[in-house]
């Protein structure tokens, strides 16, 4: 695997290493121990599937609080996504920034998110497939979001938002 770090500390693009031949290709997509050679949480106690049926579909920001970290490691399986991270760590030089990333079945590529760096994507195609596994188990009560649309965030969606879940629509804005 490649792994590429984005402008936050931490957030990486994953790209495959495909081997191939006459039969197409191997290659390995996920592997704790080179997750840990670059620093990256590399536990995996869960994973998980999101199917959007429709383009522009907007899930996120979320996140879980520093008392119940939680990595994310995603990958569009079918369709095309723009996924993107927000860094909410307190003290960090990149916070409330955002990174972003096109991920679709075609590219094969991954986003790796290390805990309290909020997460969402945009589907960018109909009948979108999401696959990503976490570090941490689901905790309600550390359960954080912010809103798609913050204007101190200003993240930059491919698509205008056409569907986005009443929860996610109240998160708050992010507080500097």
């Amino acid at each position: 695997m490649n792994f590429e770090e984005t402008s936050i500390a931490g957030v990486f693009v994953v790209d495959l290493e495909p081997h191939g031949d006459e039969r197409g290709f191997f290659a390995r997509a996920f592997c704790s121990r080179e997750f840990a050679e670059h620093g990256l949480v590399p536990d995996v106690v869960q994973a998980n599937l999101a199917f959007s049926t429709k383009a522009g579909t907007t899930r996120g920001l979320h996140f879980q609080a520093a008392s119940h970290p939680e990595a994310k490691f995603f990958r569009c399986i079918r369709g095309e996504t723009f996924n993107v991270a927000v860094d909410v760590r307190e003290g960090s030089p990149t916070f409330g920034q955002w990174t972003g990333v096109l991920l679709s079945a075609q590219n094969r590529r991954a986003f790796y998110l290390p805990p309290v760096c909020a997460a969402g994507y945009q589907t960018l195609t109909e009948d979108t497939e999401v696959l990503y596994s976490v570090s941490g188990f689901y905790a309600p009560e550390a359960e954080r979001g912010l809103r798609h649309d913050d204007p101190a965030i200003g993240i930059e969606w491919p698509r205008k938002p056409t569907v986005v879940s009443e929860k996610d629509r109240k998160w708050p804005l992010l507080a500097r």
